[in-house]
């Protein structure tokens, strides 16, 4: 084949019909693992047996210990993704518990070849950095109680678990519930690209909406954190569990992982950020971030996503003519407020999120401060929030400054609308009214909303 077949072949390729299964993406789940394995081949058993106990290994100060005596076993014997996905999972469990086992006051330098060496291999095997991320703590870290029962708290268990009892079974299974809401918006990507390609405004327009319901029901599912979550548990016993080696002040050399690499390496921990749903629709919708908050977005995106989610985003970057310049063109009234719809709901779910931020990192934060000041609160308190770690209090646990990233990201949604008069910030309603005309339309899609949360959460 010389060069102008090939670049023939290629041109034909970009003009087929945009496919979820060529990135591994499920109809069903969206990016999250259908149905994980729960136990590893029987030689796997010496890391099984202690990543179940973490929690426990933690409390009694032990877990280093046991991973310093743990065999080094070899990585070829594992078959598939899922079996990888599930290695990988337990590695990144010990690792956290081993790094994190003392707090931030005494850390290790090295992370013992028993764990590192495998751990390295399986890394590499997946695309995936060396260390827990949102792809092994949510999209791999679950199962169902009764397999054919629906999706709800009561009906989902961890894998591995963590320090913080209830309130971790209660983070990352609402983040699990969070990816699903969103996947009749994930199934509509490629209509709106296939529409796009097609110059079909009506196919467009009706993704769009699709989209649109399914950020609100994501928005739906995150409300369930406060009831799940204590947002002192969180704040001052999860955090740590989460967070990575680079950018943290308590460890700025970052982390050895012996007979890999002589020098310390640093990767972040893990982050919404690293969930592949908000990337899809900002890209989708011709969002362009700041250049330092672009920077750790796209750091995220290229380094701790699996790589066939990445490419996916990529993909939808790169598909033209874009949807934003679509709209531009075609001028239709449902077409555009289809998609300003989609910009003022997603605006509204960065608001939410910054909300909840504020809530269980800002405001325990300022409490920490308060306690470790004046030496006094409740003994619950000075066992939570007071033992926080200092060198998160202004960051996430991937290591950005949370709430001014946040904020620029927000912002930069809202400046994505293509009409001059629409401020999706505080004009949600008026959107709405926008897209459903009459009151009774109106009415029509609150209850369709009612019915796709239903249908996931009862």
């Amino acid at each position: 084949m010389d060069l102008s077949e090939s670049v023939d072949a290629e041109n034909s390729d970009l003009l087929q019909p945009l496919r979820l299964q060529w990135y591994y993406v499920s109809e069903e789940y969206g990016f999250v693992l259908p149905e994980p394995l729960e136990d590893l081949p029987p030689y796997y058993q010496p890391w099984m047996e202690i990543a179940k106990n973490v929690t426990e290994l933690i409390d009694s100060h032990s877990l280093r210990a046991c991973v310093q005596k743990m065999p080094l076993l070899e990585t070829h014997l594992l078959q598939g993704h899922r079996e990888l996905r599930l290695a990988h999972l337990t590695l990144s469990v010990m690792t956290m518990g081993y790094v994190w086992q003392e707090g931030e006051n005494d850390t290790v330098k090295v992370l013992p070849r028993t764990l590192a060496v495998p751990y390295w291999a399986v890394s590499q095997k997946l695309g995936l950095p060396p260390i827990l991320t949102h792809a092994d703590a949510v999209l791999a870290n679950w199962k169902k109680k009764d397999p054919q029962g629906v999706f709800s708290m009561e009906n989902l268990e961890l894998l591995f678990t963590l320090p913080g009892g209830k309130s971790v079974h209660g983070f990352f299974m609402v983040t699990l519930l969070v990816e699903l809401a969103a996947v009749p918006g994930i199934r509509a990507i490629p209509e709106v690209i296939n529409g796009v390609n097609q110059g079909d405004v009506t196919m467009v327009t009706r993704a769009l909406e699709s989209i649109s319901l399914a950020i609100d029901c994501m928005r739906e599912a995150l409300k369930l954190m406060h009831v799940y979550v204590e947002p002192a548990v969180f704040y001052g016993i999860m955090r740590i569990y989460l967070s990575g080696w680079k950018d943290n002040a308590s460890m700025e050399d970052g982390l050895v992982y012996e007979d890999v690499q002589v020098e310390p390496m640093e990767f972040s921990g893990g982050s919404a950020a690293q969930s592949s749903l908000l990337h899809c629709f900002d890209e989708l919708l011709g969002v362009k971030h700041e250049a330092s908050s672009g920077a750790f977005l796209t750091r995220m995106r290229s380094h701790y996503m699996p790589p066939a989610h990445a490419h996916f985003i990529q993909d939808i970057s790169l598909s033209r003519p874009s949807l934003r310049d679509f709209v531009l063109d075609r001028a239709s009234e449902p077409l555009t407020s289809a998609y300003e719809h989609c910009v003022a709901k997603l605006v509204a779910l960065r608001n939410y999120h910054i909300n909840m931020v504020s809530r269980f990192i800002t405001v325990p934060a300022s409490r920490a401060k308060e306690l470790r000041l004046r030496g006094e609160g409740s003994g619950e308190e000075r066992s939570t929030i007071a033992q926080a770690p200092t060198a998160l209090e202004e960051r996430g646990t991937g290591g950005s400054g949370i709430m001014s990233f946040l904020k620029t990201v927000r912002d930069r949604t809202r400046g994505v609308s293509v009409s001059p008069s629409t401020h999706p910030l505080g004009a949600e309603v008026a959107q709405s009214n926008a897209m459903a005309g009459p009151a009774q339309k109106a009415t029509t899609e609150a209850s369709l909303l009612s019915k796709v949360t239903s249908k996931l959460f009862l």
